[in-house]
């Protein structure tokens, strides 16, 4: 059939579809319906237009888990570099440019994203709707992520990588001192890549407040959309504080302000407080949907509910506000006022008790149900372990005078790792095992997983714990080598060869995957026996997610429902629709039209790009920039003129 006739063939199709609903339709039928309205064109056209919610929550995944890849071999440089007193292997500039890179990395362009992608991904079906509130600005999000990542190592690898760490401080990165355009990249990606971040965050409270499924009112959400849901408003409130930030730094560089100058009346703590209000938020970006992990995960092999629905949920809203009021910790050394470090010192210490609920909460579950000890349930033990190590060391450092005395030492090294590798990379691993049947259809093998978990865990204490030691002992951190008569260099080559371990781990992952996604089991749709919404579609979901919307009765739907689940029919088959309701019982409102592929989300993020991108080298790159921003932003947001359905 040639073009034209294509064309003309799906016009008459689409035409005697007009105003057609899902009611009464067979499964076939429904089927070939909805595969057309939510159709991704073929090829590379497809591939750059999708707002398909799985194919971009997939691309995130895949993006994160590369940027961790370049963060875990910049890790490896470095330990290499660290095996032996004295070594020259790599010169202090590099070695200022690889913890900087790698710190960036692990923070900004492989945490917070993947725990997006993962939220993107599962949030739509785990609450029952096509797709997420804004499927355009998704997209946008993924590209400005892409390219922002792309654009700084691409800088790192012409000799202009950041180097004065991932938090940037001024005066290292201040006009004085930050040597050529490094600063600057750090500044402008940085906030770049943080307009994705926020981006996402807008969707997920969107989504989850106004399109659930019918029935789902707010004490039956799941745990997991509990948990993204509250990083998304930590998001919504921490990340503008690194973006104002970093755009001060930029115009203190470029433009001659001085906001930092202290000789020209700013203030270098100014940078400080304004970073780390985000930045102490950020650990909790990353840790509270690990929780969410671990409060999905469990269920299904302990056999029960999650024990303390009730005293999670306040328990991760806790989090969140605390999360808030104790960025001060990080300054303890700067010479606060007493009553000031007391304060954050009692703040830093109570956020322990939410999280200590929620560590109880899932003992609990584990006590009274079945443990099945699979993969997944194998790294969340794994989590609890290393996270509460993690936590326990967060109240030694929370204390004025022990921080003081290990501050900028390899301990509070150790202390972040356990938090942030032990509390969010421990789930996310177990997630990877628990949703990689849904996502591909295919069973992850369970006799690499085993190794996986052993290699990783195995690994992960030999090479940190240790580090706590060479804290105490005095070893600074971000320092490119040390003396032969400290003693440090039996415990820093044991160190070395421990990482070496982690990287084996995460590479039978690798293998594991790609084996897998070959050869592995097909799934079925709901291989664990789950009761959460997203085990009730095919694996992987069709385009449209689900044939019918379901209809929520229990906060365990599938367990309660186990042969037919209710479901609500209405919708149009012939265009994208999704059902919003009210935010407290999701009873339905509306039927809400879904934006359909387009290509000016990417036009709009290469525009955005463009702009930040030029102004590291000029100001007016501002100005002339705003012109095809507004022709991208313009151009998406067109109206096709189509009357809208009545009934």
């Amino acid at each position: 059939m040639s073009g034209v006739a294509g064309k003309t063939a799906r016009r008459k199709q689409e035409a005697a579809l007009k105003g057609i609903r899902d009611t009464g339709l067979d499964e076939a039928r429904l089927h070939d319906y909805l595969a057309h309205a939510w159709r991704t064109p073929n090829g590379l056209y497809g591939w750059l237009v999708t707002v398909d919610h799985k194919l971009i929550a997939r691309r995130y995944m895949v993006t994160a888990f590369l940027f961790l890849a370049l963060a875990g071999l910049s890790a490896l440089a470095m330990r290499f570099q660290l095996a032996t007193p004295e070594a020259r292997h790599i010169g202090p500039d590099l070695y200022n440019q690889l913890f900087t890179m790698h710190g960036t990395t692990m923070m900004f362009l492989f945490a917070v994203p993947v725990m997006e992608a993962f939220a993107i991904y599962l949030v739509p079906l785990m609450i029952g709707t096509r797709n997420v509130a804004f499927p355009r600005l998704n997209a946008f999000s993924y590209w400005v992520y892409l390219s922002g990542g792309l654009m700084i190592w691409i800088a790192f690898a012409f000799d202009t990588g950041a180097d004065a760490g991932w938090f940037s401080y001024v005066p290292l990165a201040g006009p004085e001192y930050g040597i050529g355009k490094r600063p600057d990249f750090w500044a402008q990606m940085v906030t770049y890549t943080e307009v994705s971040a926020l981006a996402v965050a807008v969707e997920i409270i969107a989504t989850v407040f106004k399109q659930r499924a019918p029935g789902m009112s707010l004490d039956r959400i799941p745990l997991y959309v509990w948990s993204v849901l509250v990083m998304a408003f930590i998001i919504l409130f921490a990340m503008p504080a690194v973006m104002v930030s970093s755009t001060m730094l930029i115009l203190d560089r470029l433009v001659g302000t001085r906001f930092f100058d202290p000789a020209a009346g700013g203030d270098a703590l100014l940078w400080q407080h304004l970073f780390w209000f985000f930045g102490h938020p950020e650990v909790y970006i990353i840790f509270i949907p690990a929780t969410g992990f671990v409060s999905a995960i469990l269920p299904s092999f302990v056999r029960r509910p999650v024990f303390g629905y009730l005293g999670i949920v306040l328990s991760l809203i806790a989090i969140g506000f605390l999360s808030f009021g104790l960025w001060v910790h990080h300054m303890f050394a700067t010479g606060l006022p007493q009553l000031g470090e007391s304060f954050f010192t009692a703040s830093s210490m109570m956020i322990a008790i939410p999280s200590g609920i929620q560590i109880f909460c899932w003992i609990a579950t584990i006590w009274g149900g079945r443990p099945i000890f699979a993969t997944p349930l194998l790294f969340v033990l794994g989590f609890i372990f290393t996270f509460v190590i993690g936590g326990l060391t967060g109240v030694m450092v929370a204390s004025v005078p022990l921080d003081l005395q290990v501050h900028d030492t390899y301990f509070v090294v150790a202390h972040f790792h356990y938090v942030l590798v032990g509390g969010a990379v421990f789930p996310l691993l177990g997630a990877v095992y628990y949703w990689f049947p849904k996502i591909t259809g295919r069973m992850l093998s369970e006799r690499l997983g085993r190794w996986n978990f052993w290699l990783v865990f195995i690994g992960f204490n030999l090479t940190f714990f240790p580090m706590h030691i060479l804290g105490l002992q005095g070893m600074p951190r971000r320092v490119y080598t040390y003396p032969p008569a400290s003693g440090w260099g039996g415990t820093n080559l044991f160190i070395s060869i421990s990482s070496l371990v982690v990287f084996a781990g995460f590479a039978l992952l690798v293998l594991n995957m790609l084996l897998s996604l070959r050869n592995g089991r097909l799934a079925g749709d709901n291989p664990w026996g789950a009761s959460t919404l997203e085990w009730a579609t095919t694996s992987p979901p069709p385009s449209y997610d689900f044939s019918r919307l379901p209809v929520v009765t229990h906060r365990e739907p599938l367990w309660a429902e186990p042969d037919i689940l209710p479901v609500v029919e209405g919708l149009r088959v012939d265009a994208r629709e999704v059902l919003a309701g009210t935010v407290a019982d999701a009873v339905p409102q509306l039927r809400v039209p879904s934006a359909d592929n387009s290509i000016w989300p990417l036009l709009s993020a290469v525009a955005v790009g463009g702009a930040f991108l030029g102004s590291i080298y000029t100001p007016w790159a501002v100005v002339w920039g705003a012109i095809p921003v507004s022709i991208g932003f313009i151009c998406w947001f067109w109206p096709k003129g189509e009357p809208e359905d009545e009934e």
